[in-house]
Parts: C-alpha cells; structure tokens; sequence
C-alpha cells in the first residue's frame, strides 16, 4: 500500500520561510506575519500562479513580492463583493418577476402555484418537475416557520403566496424553478430583459454558479463554469478574439458574468458596477509590476476593452 502524505501544521515563521523559499520577496516581516495571521496562508497562497514561472506551482518570478500577492488576494475579496451585491439585485429581480407572473395568471395560494399543470407538460420532463416541485414544497415546510413573513402568511392565512415564499428559496432553486415553466410563461419573464427563454434559462443556472463561489468565499478572478453563455451582440462588438470558433473572452470566465448583467441590470446599476471594477482594475495595475495588466486581464477573462461594454447598447 502507497504511503500517504500528511500536510503537517507550519507556524507562521515556518509559512513565511516557504514562500520566500519559492522565491517570493518579503520586504516587510511583521506585516506580511500579521496577514499571515489573519488572512490564512492557505488563501493567500491560492492566488500564487498569477505569479509563478511557466511549467512551475510553485516557484515564483523572479522579483514577485508579497505586497503583489497579497494585492490579488484583496483585489480578488473586493470585485468578489461588488459582484456578489450586483448578482443579489437579480436575483430579488428574478423572484419578484416570477413571482409577479405566476400569481397573476395561476393564483396566489400553493395548491394554485405549484399545481402541476401549470409547469411543461413534456413527458420527458415529469420527473424533473415533480422533483422541483417536491423541492419547493420542502423547503416550504422546513423554512416556512423560520422566517417572520412566511410565518405571518400561514397563522394568519393558511397559505404563503408566492411574492413571499420566494423570499425563502435559493437562487439555484429559482433557476431550476424557472427551467420546469412552460415555454410561454418562460418568454414572458424573459422579456422582461430582452432575451429569449433559452439564454435566460442559462444565464439563471450559471449566475447561480457565480453567486455559490461569492457566498462561499471561493477565488473568483479566474474562476470558469462548465456552461457557457450564447454568443451574443456584445462578443461581436468588442472585436473578441475567436478560437476554433469560440470566442476567447466572455463565454464561461468572469466576462461572462459582466455580460450576463449588462442584461440583467438597470443602466445606472450596470454603470456603477464597471466603475467598480475599474477602480478596482487600476489599483491592482498600480501594485503589481512584476506581470503586465495584459496578463492580469488575460487571466481574469476581461479582453483588453473590456471597460467599452459600458458605453454599447
């Protein structure tokens, strides 16, 4: 039987000895100890192969100090923030939209909302609507008396309509609650943002991947989803690059999700959310000088342009 390697616990000093080990320059000790302390090595160190030498983990270029390392990191916590609040407006959008619909057209009680006839009617689809539908149901029962409103609806009325049953469920469940509607009813919502049902159905499922990796704190700059977005006009009218015919930017990274909201946002939302992003683009590029803002941008997703999307229509 092969032995199994342990990762063993490093003190602080021990961390810093690894990392200047790699390569990396530490100018001052009692700082980069402090974030050590309160940041997490693990962490920080996650965010290292902007910065390593080519066929390398772990070796850093050369002149690569823990001031740029520890700038990534902070700038990868920030624009992880301002997406995060940005993706949580769509997604009180998106409920409030559905919700709105569905309550109009089927009614506001559960019995009514949730009655299956009112979801596809696609054989191949019986399973997946009755296991969304079961899904709904459950997370009524489980969280119902967990939260003042849903609790007022059912002592006061019997029922949670769903304008407040939604309140309760995650996006992931909206996404796929939204992907068991009839195709008319998906139309109706997706024109509300001037797409197609298809597209909306993808974008949901995809921002609902973005929106778990900003909750959970994960790295997000160079973060990629298995789907990826239609082409669509903002592709072609940023000039992106192609490769065997997919463009190059823009399709599953973090572009990606900059288009998705450049639908899914009021302009003036839109507008403050790249403004955000350029501050935030330009203090990195003030930090780091060991690699270009080309390779920052390039590793983020964003084309070179990628700031004109706020000024196209």
């Amino acid at each position: 039987m092969a032995k199994m390697n342990h990762k063993i616990f490093k003190t602080i000093d021990e961390q810093i000895d690894i990392l200047r080990a790699r390569g990396l320059v530490i100018n001052d000790e009692e700082k980069v100890r402090d974030i050590l302390f309160r940041e997490n090595y693990f962490f920080i160190s996650g965010y290292r192969h902007m910065f390593t030498e080519p066929g390398s983990r772990s070796k850093f270029l050369t002149g690569t100090s823990f001031e740029e390392l520890y700038a990534v990191f902070s700038f990868d916590r920030r624009i992880r923030n301002t997406f995060f609040k940005n993706i949580l407006i769509v997604e009180n959008n998106i409920k409030s939209i559905i919700s709105y619909h569905l309550s109009k057209k089927y009614g506001f009680k559960e019995k009514d909302y949730l009655n299956p006839d009112n979801f596809t009617q696609d054989k191949l689809a019986d399973r997946q609507v009755n296991d969304i539908l079961n899904k709904v149901r459950r997370q009524i029962r489980v969280n119902g008396r967990k939260h003042t409103a849903t609790m007022h609806y059912i002592d006061n009325y019997g029922y949670i309509p769903m304008w407040i049953l939604v309140k309760v469920l995650s996006f992931g469940t909206m996404a796929e609650f939204y992907g068991i509607l009839k195709k008319e009813d998906q139309q109706s919502i997706a024109s509300a943002y001037g797409l197609d049902a298809e597209t909306l159905e993808i974008y949901l499922a995809i921002l609902a991947n973005f929106r778990n990796v900003c909750a959970h704190e994960d790295i997000l700059y160079d973060h990629r989803t298995q789907r990826m977005i239609p082409d669509c006009k903002y592709h072609n009218m940023l000039n992106i690059n192609m490769i065997d015919d997919i463009y190059e930017y823009g399709k599953n990274d973090l572009f990606c999700l900059v288009i998705m909201l450049k639908f899914l946002l009021r302009e003036d939302e839109f507008n403050d959310l790249i403004s955000e992003l350029r501050y935030e683009v330009e203090i990195l590029d003030e930090i780091v000088d060991t690699v270009s803002l080309e390779s920052i941008l390039n590793k983020i997703g964003f084309p070179i342009n990628w700031y004109d999307i706020k000024e196209l229509n």
